[in-house]
């Protein structure tokens, strides 16, 4: 600001005062043969040509000080703090021009729309980042190139920053900051509830996870993305479910990156698992929890782990034993929208996950700003546009208002995710909203899931209950691969899905108000639309479409028909048991079973070894007969 009102006063001063000197100076300095005789210094001085230098001198001065101004306001004040000290810095450097997304809404399909956004990220760093390249390259700096947002990571000094903060293609030189992992609570002071009974762990029976299996669902064919500290790929409830393993051999091309290239918490420390491995390590643990209860299978005494133990996953290590930054973060995300080889070469839109799991935040009070909050976004809001589902942890700040606070939690884009208890209340760590470090004031959590006491797996074959928003996140991504295995036309629809989960979520209360969002309406800013159920939202899916789903007389449903196999039905109001038939068009019983049809239980027919046609149904309840047409392709 100084020096800005120290060009002020001086193109002031040239504007008004330049003419007042050079007519005094025609008028009293010009001389003649005689005034020489008078003035003998000015033999040797013209006081005219004096003046014009010096203000040529003050014109330069008031150029240079408008010039160190402008880089200057380009970069992070905290990134001049760290180079004043002298050395090489981490940095970020945004780009001024970014990729416009906006066609990919016209593709329906997720690889289509992958495909679309991975070109126009592309081109638009191809035909911008060639100049900053060329001077990171003449200073023979170190860079990693960038496309899911168009910047180029960098280390370099004071000199450097200054360089390509003059470039006109530069919007912002932004600090990369080191960034903790908030830890999950191994003990909780959260109301204890006795969660070890049956054959699940608590918050697969509490969102209804297992009733979606019996239904045929378990998240086949859908691929969960995570990107956490690393996975131990070899504990056996997560081995099997390793898109890198085929039951025989691993490849882990397009399966693993590791974006940790150098030592991050502690220079003076060794990683256990090293640097850019080429296969799944995890240097801490808190990644293999994670992945346990997205698609695990069962632990050591039997309970099923996982939401979606017919998914396959896929991982990028993002932190090193627990700190990470945000380039990181960044690349890890770019990896994700297109794989690419160990080598690092031939990134492909087909082996993109359909849903991301992020259990990490990029606080303010650790270096992270406004400024790199903005570009974290764009990262997020691209993937989006590419059909991703980025599932994000809200954070373990609470139990205050205005707590979900950091990215990527905080953004419209990311689906947040805030941790429920046994009982269904909120965990008291639990991040509330809206969101006010943006000023934006969004509602967030977008949703809650169990939080509290989950048991899932860790190092060397271990389990352990850890408790926080870490172990919530991973119940929704897969929640989202149960929807897409019950409906695959979901896949890249990432508002429709978020959608139904939080329309089918189970509305939850709170006596605690947030700025305008009542604790008493839904949804809120303690639990967002509430705590998800998964059963509600396949049944939501299976129903959208009225292709897939057919009502007979007030109280019978049949979702999917036409179905490609199973068909389930429901009877609302109905008492006791009820019989469900099928016979083909000459009248022929192909099905016949029972199921108890009180309070809306689903019974499931499956017709997937009969040959495709039109075959009739018939439902006869205690007080009703229904009967209508179901149609296998």
């Amino acid at each position: 600001m100084i020096f800005l009102l120290n060009v002020l006063i001086i193109r002031i001063y040239l504007l008004f005062f330049t003419p007042v000197f050079l007519i005094w100076a025609d008028c009293n300095l010009g001389y003649t043969d005689s005034s020489k005789e008078q003035l003998p210094l000015l033999k040797i001085l013209d006081m005219k040509k004096i003046l014009l230098v010096a203000i040529g001198f003050l014109s330069l001065v008031s150029w240079q000080n408008r010039e160190e101004g402008e880089w200057k306001e380009k970069v992070d004040p905290s990134l001049l703090e760290k180079a004043a000290g002298g050395g090489e810095i981490e940095f970020l450097i945004l780009l001024e021009e970014q990729a416009d997304l906006s066609g990919s809404r016209q593709f329906r399909k997720k690889e289509e729309k992958g495909k679309y956004v991975l070109q126009q990220l592309q081109a638009i760093a191809r035909q911008t980042q060639g100049p900053v390249a060329a001077v990171l390259e003449k200073a023979r700096a170190e860079y990693r190139p960038f496309y899911i947002v168009n910047a180029i990571f960098a280390k370099g000094d004071m000199g450097l920053i200054r360089q390509v903060a003059g470039m006109e293609a530069v919007a912002q030189v932004q600090d990369n900051p080191v960034v903790h992992l908030q830890e999950p609570l191994a003990e909780s002071d959260e109301t204890p509830v006795d969660f070890r009974s049956g054959l699940v762990e608590w918050g697969i029976d509490k969102i209804n996870a297992d009733d979606v299996w019996a239904m045929g669902y378990t998240g086949q064919g859908v691929v969960i993305g995570g990107q956490d500290t690393g996975y131990d790929w070899e504990h056996p409830a997560i081995k099997d479910t390793y898109r890198g393993w085929d039951g025989t051999s691993a490849d882990h091309n397009y399966n693993w990156h590791d974006a940790i290239h150098s030592l991050i918490g502690d220079p003076n420390d060794e990683n256990p698992c090293g640097l850019d491995t080429t296969e799944p390590c995890d240097d801490h643990s808190h990644g293999t929890h994670t992945m346990g209860t997205m698609a695990g299978d069962k632990s050591d005494d039997g309970k099923s782990i996982g939401v979606a133990p017919g998914a396959r996953w896929i991982a990028c290590r993002n932190m090193e034993e627990g700190s990470g930054t945000p380039a990181t973060y960044i690349e890890c995300f770019e990896w994700f929208l297109a794989p690419y080889g160990l080598n690092g070469e031939n990134a492909d839109v087909r082996y993109a996950p359909h849903v991301i799991n992020n259990s990490w935040s990029c606080p303010e009070s650790e270096g992270c700003n406004p400024s790199n909050f903005a570009t974290m976004e764009m990262v997020v809001d691209n993937l989006k546009a590419a059909g991703i589902v980025v599932v994000v942890s809200a954070g373990n700040n609470g139990s205050s208002c205005a707590t979900v606070n950091t990215p990527a939690a905080m953004y419209e884009n990311s689906f947040s995710v805030g941790a429920t208890q046994q009982n269904d209340t909120i965990a008291g760590f639990s991040s509330r909203g809206p969101v006010m470090v943006d000023g934006s004031g969004r509602l967030k959590p977008n949703v809650s899931a169990p939080g509290v006491g989950v048991r899932s797996c860790v190092l060397n074959g271990g389990y352990a209950t850890y408790s926080g928003t870490s172990m919530a996140g991973p119940h929704v991504a897969g929640l989202v691969a149960l929807l897409i295995s019950a409906k695959p036309e979901l896949a890249g629809q990432v508002e429709e899905i978020e959608n139904i989960i939080e329309q089918t979520a189970a509305p939850m209360l709170s006596g605690q108000d947030c700025s305008e969002f009542s604790g008493q309406q839904i949804p809120n800013a303690v639990y967002g639309y509430g705590r998800v159920d998964a059963l509600a939202a396949v049944m939501e899916a299976l129903a959208v479409s009225a292709e897939n789903s057919k009502v007979n007389g007030e109280g019978l449903r049949v979702f999917p028909n036409p179905t490609s196999g199973r068909a389930f039905f429901q009877v609302e109001g109905a008492e006791g048991s009820a019989l469900a038939q099928a016979f083909t068009p000459s009248g022929q019983l192909v099905y016949s079973g029972r199921w108890n049809a009180a309070n809306g239980d689903i019974m499931q027919v499956d017709l997937s070894s009969l040959p495709s046609g039109i075959y009739w149904y018939r439902v006869v309840t205690d007080k009703k007969q229904y009967e209508g047409k179901l149609i296998k392709h």
